[in-house]
């Protein structure tokens, strides 16, 4: 079963960096960062945030083809409402697969530090734009009264790992999963349909 493996978590916190070494390190695995395609639309540099739900929109549909290919897709991207997860969720699921969601985490100052030191990224100066580290608290404060919304949500601790490590990570979070999910898919799939009889 093709999986929608969706890394989730504050800006700045390495989910980007994360999903191109994972897509480097498994063959056909598309990382599809919404925050690149938002920069194939006009009028993103000077309204990143009002073009980010069609950017949102088109990514869904990439990640629905690749995965009705039968390739996973690794999308990183903050999500901090349960109703745009489940969008996700549901993209998935009408592909025909499945959906893993992973919280890269670490202690607010660490996270702040990586935000600062990140490159180059279309939404830097959004962020800049909105008050910068103000912000990324109302991220952070968002983002803790989100998980408890989200009890399938698998939370990654990133404080003492590099991103080679936190994508070692991902992969034997992804591999439990299906393993997990092995005995399911043999008696019926994740909505409770049972498999097609044999002729």
């Amino acid at each position: 079963m093709a999986r929608l493996i969706h890394l989730n978590g504050p800006s700045g916190i390495g989910k980007s960096t994360v999903a191109r070494r994972y897509a480097d390190l498994h063959p056909g695995v598309l990382a599809l960062d919404a925050d690149q395609v938002v920069t194939m639309i006009g009028g993103w540099r000077t309204a990143f945030w009002d073009t980010l739900p069609a950017a949102r929109r088109l990514a869904l549909a990439m990640a629905e083809t690749h995965l009705r290919a039968g390739y996973d897709v690794v999308m990183p991207q903050l999500v901090a409402r349960a109703e745009q997860a489940e969008r996700f969720e549901e993209a998935a699921r009408a592909a025909g697969g499945e959906y893993v969601e992973i919280m890269l985490a670490a202690p607010r100052p660490q996270a702040k530090a990586r935000f600062a030191a990140r490159g180059d990224h279309a939404a830097t100066d959004a962020m800049a734009a909105l008050g910068g580290p103000v912000v990324l608290d109302r991220i952070h404060d968002h983002v803790a009264e989100y998980l408890p919304l989200r009890p399938q949500c698998t939370v990654l601790d990133t404080e003492h790992l590099d991103p080679d490590e936190t994508c070692a990570k991902v992969a034997e979070i992804v591999a439990r999963r299906a393993a997990a999910e092995a005995p399911r898919a043999r008696n019926g799939d994740q909505r409770g349909n049972l498999p097609p009889s044999p002729d």
